[in-house]
């Protein structure tokens, strides 16, 4: 593999010049097993790597804290050396990168690209040693490269790997480089060692920092590209184009078998169930979307699940608090009928006639056409009982609840009374008077469906 730079260094060709490739520096030994070490680690006192070994270092030659050693000063001239050998040592870091880490040899990173960051980075490192007690601050470029690899993929481990990597290049340079100018000296470079992977571990909080900005964006704009997607489906809004892209972003397919449940709070922003959200239901998976004037799940079936179990099962999941309300809608086939089954669940919403009421759409059609005709089912309920409204309310309420409950009970005034813990008798002379009272004669068929429908919009638009 060859190590590209870019044109005018003075280092290996690059790949696109048509020469024969050479082959990429190589990277000095480094110990067994060696991964570099973290940004973190202190340095051993009293000690210095040369070459593998260690130089000694008496603990009365340490300097006190806050004063400025001969240390220093070598940090400073070390630096400066390496600085006019940049060329050389960015082809060492290269070439350690493309040995130690196998992101760079899987080119997630364009050769050029590596040559040219690990250039950058060493400058930026080198420089800020030079700075009084290496409190250089890392330049831009170190913001940028973080966000540079981010967009690449290069997975962040990888990355900080590599300046790690870089750490340990430097400081060898820096030790190799004191002896063969300053041998006597070497000794003092003990005390540099903290300086060097503090500037280390800043500019791996530079480049981590600018790395998890762009991971951040990227995580946002997916989930609003979501959110816009959704509601284009549940609008009834999206293109052919849409309904493609939003069956590969939110992993649905484009022939499934769909239902919308609607959920609809008595105080906006008080919805998620004052809870954790369920993720699905049996024979269901649910994905959720709110709003400010309520919330949506799309239940996608699973295959050869049965209708009436699926939605008994949304019933019973996502039966809404005290508060709240919430309709079912029919089953869809197809992503692109995601509007039509939220339309769907609206209108069994409309049907609730109670806080804490689920409605199920396929369960309640008669109810759902009173409730599409507001004022049609106003009239019908004013006709057909005009005279029981005229009553005193507890009156009203004890005779139309006392035929709700017969309704109920499939017609059956034994099952009513029960309910109303009444005797069947009671029930009977109470369906009577409302009799009496409406001009309908209950065993009738078109007085039965209409004292039915009249009911219904009674109990949906309330007294």
């Amino acid at each position: 593999m060859h190590v590209a730079r870019p044109p005018g260094s003075t280092g290996p060709a690059n790949a696109t010049e048509g020469a024969t490739e050479p082959p990429p520096p190589t990277a000095e030994p480094l110990d067994a097993d060696w991964s570099g070490p973290r940004a973190t680690d202190p340095p051993v006192p009293g000690s210095v790597f040369v070459a593998g070994a260690r130089l000694g270092v008496p603990d009365e030659a340490l300097p006190r804290p806050g004063e400025e050693g001969a240390h220093t000063r070598l940090l400073r001239r070390g630096a400066r050396a390496l600085l006019e050998r940049l060329p050389q040592l960015t082809d060492r870091l290269a070439a350690a990168l493309y040995e130690h880490e196998a992101s760079y040899r899987e080119g997630v990173v364009p050769q050029d690209e590596v040559w040219q960051g690990c250039h950058e980075s060493l400058r930026s490192a080198l420089l800020a040693l030079t700075a009084p007690d290496g409190e250089g601050k890392p330049s831009p470029h170190t913001w940028r490269h973080g966000r540079r690899r981010a967009e690449q993929g290069l997975p962040l481990d990888a990355l900080l790997h590599a300046y790690r990597i870089g750490g340990v290049i430097v400081w060898q340079e820096l030790v190799e480089t004191t002896i063969e100018r300053e041998p006597q000296d070497v000794h003092e470079l003990v005390h540099a060692a903290t300086a060097v992977w503090t500037v280390v571990d800043n500019h791996s909080t530079v480049v981590s920092d600018a790395y998890r900005s762009v991971a951040n964006e990227l995580t946002s704009h997916h989930h609003e590209r979501t959110r816009a997607l959704l509601d284009a489906l549940l609008d009834g809004h999206a293109e052919a184009s849409d309904v493609e892209a939003a069956s590969a972003v939110l992993d649905l397919p484009e022939d499934g078998r769909y239902a919308v449940v609607m959920l609809r709070h008595a105080r906006p922003g008080t919805g998620q169930h004052d809870g954790p959200r369920p993720s699905g239901a049996d024979g269901a998976h649910l994905l959720w979307r709110s709003r400010a004037d309520a919330e949506f799940a799309v239940a996608l079936l699973y295959k050869d699940a049965a209708e009436d179990k699926v939605l008994g099962g949304l019933a019973k999941t996502l039966r809404p608090g005290g508060s709240s309300r919430a309709g079912i809608g029919l089953v869809v086939d197809g992503l692109a009928e995601l509007g039509r089954a939220r339309r769907m669940a609206e209108i069994a919403l409309r049907t609730c006639a109670a806080d804490g009421e689920i409605a199920r759409l396929d369960e309640r059609l008669p109810a759902a056409m009173v409730a599409c005709q507001s004022d049609l089912s106003g009239v019908l309920a004013t006709r057909t009982f005009g005279a029981v409204f005229a009553l005193d309310p507890v009156d009203r309420d004890l005779l139309l609840g006392t035929l709700a409950a017969w309704f109920d009970a499939g017609g059956s005034a034994a099952r009513a009374g029960a309910r109303l813990f009444c005797h069947r008798n009671t029930v009977l002379n109470r369906l009577r008077r409302l009799e009496q009272l409406t001009g309908r004669d209950l065993g009738l068929p078109r007085d039965l469906v209409e004292l039915g429908l009249a009911l219904d919009a009674y109990r949906i638009a309330g007294p």
